[in-house]
């Protein structure tokens, strides 16, 4: 692409051929990965992260969604704000839980809030926060932790650089049934 070409998410007809078997997957379904399509060398690089991040955290896939919502809230992405509340509702989780994103949470929710804050803020996390959280979710989930706000940061600054429209179905899931 040259500078000042305005890019979006790839239509089918534009979809480039070296990736044309992720196109049915995750990265057909979505606008953010259409866009990233654009580069397809890292677009098939991302798919095992976003796998393990994405559906085999063991954070679970509630607790995943609590650091998600709270980084999309951080960076200001509407897109991952309203793909997620749609997510978390899926999930069960109330529209109450999910709007607690925004301020402080209580319990468990209240922490993980806390460790995205510290991630986004200081690019790291204390050493009394860090023993609380693998204390309160094991050892493992403290790693989960900071590589889904690392690769939900990613994906937000793709998604806010490149101005990508929230998918058609997520914008009026949301605006049939605003939080």
């Amino acid at each position: 692409m040259t500078q000042g070409t305005e890019i979006g998410p790839l239509r089918d007809e534009d979809w480039p051929s070296q990736i044309e078997d992720l196109r049915e997957g995750f990265a057909g379904a979505l606008n953010v990965y259409r866009t990233m399509a654009h580069h397809p060398d890292l677009l098939r690089a991302w798919a095992p992260l976003r796998q393990h991040i994405v559906k085999d955290s063991v954070l679970g896939a509630v607790n995943s969604e609590i650091v998600i919502l709270r980084t999309g809230v951080r960076l200001g992405s509407s897109y991952e704000w309203a793909h997620h509340v749609s997510r978390a509702r899926a999930l069960g989780m109330d529209d109450a839980r999910i709007k607690g994103v925004l301020a402080t949470p209580e319990g468990t929710d209240a922490l993980l809030v806390q460790a995205v804050d510290s991630i986004i803020d200081h690019q790291k996390l204390s050493p009394a926060l860090e023993r609380q959280l693998a204390a309160t979710f094991g050892q493992k989930a403290v790693f989960d932790i900071i590589a889904t706000v690392g690769f939900y940061t990613v994906l937000g600054t793709i998604l806010m650089t490149y101005d990508v429209p929230v998918d058609d179905r997520i914008a009026a899931e949301i605006e049939a049934n605003p939080l």
